[in-house]
């Protein structure tokens, strides 16, 4: 599995094949760096900060699918495929989110106990990455039509802004020329 370092907008879920009393052990990070999971992922890179661990049973009658689509905020197509192999799952399960990866390029090599469920793209959120500079890139702001005229510098707030620049300037040098005081 393929992880750019541009990557952003995707929640993972693998499956935790292990008994309740060894998951600990092996998806906590050791005082000494040891990371079982890690290991288990071939992740070069991974941010503990971003890996949630869910015992299933832990979410009592809200199924998984639920639990991923109001705390990840899920919503696209692939996942509500999905939604029913989701909600089957028992055990444990591993939930990853893009930042687990720290825009960090890399092959994970998925190995046991760990089993890849599904990648879900979270169709809310603006990828994040280069932006493009090409003027074939170039949109349309509100308003206008797509490969119509692009209207700069000409937003509210920005004239706000300017204005109250403007007034901070000239206090500052009526201030400065009346002596100070």
């Amino acid at each position: 599995m393929d992880i750019s370092e541009f990557d952003a907008g995707i929640t993972r879920v693998f499956q935790l094949d292990l008994p309740p009393e060894a998951v600990e052990r092996y998806t906590a990070q050791a005082g000494t760096g040891e990371w079982p999971l890690q290991y288990g992922l071939g992740a070069k890179r991974l941010r503990a900060a971003f890996v949630e661990v869910v015992a299933i049973r832990d979410l009592g009658d809200m199924p998984l699918s639920t639990y991923l689509a109001e705390g990840y905020g899920l919503t696209g197509q692939d996942f509500r495929d999905d939604r029913a192999r989701l909600d089957a799952l028992r055990g444990h399960v591993v939930i990853l989110t893009s930042a687990a990866f720290d825009r960090t390029a890399q092959t994970l090599n998925i190995q046991s106990p760990l089993r890849w469920v599904g990648s879900y793209a979270d169709e809310t959120k603006a990828p994040i990455g280069r932006p493009l500079r090409s003027a074939s890139a170039e949109g349309a702001l509100e308003g206008g039509a797509p490969g119509g005229p692009v209207s700069k510098g000409s937003s509210t707030t920005l004239k706000l802004i300017l204005a109250a620049l403007v007034v901070i300037v000239l206090a500052v040098l009526a201030f400065a020329l009346g002596g100070g005081a």
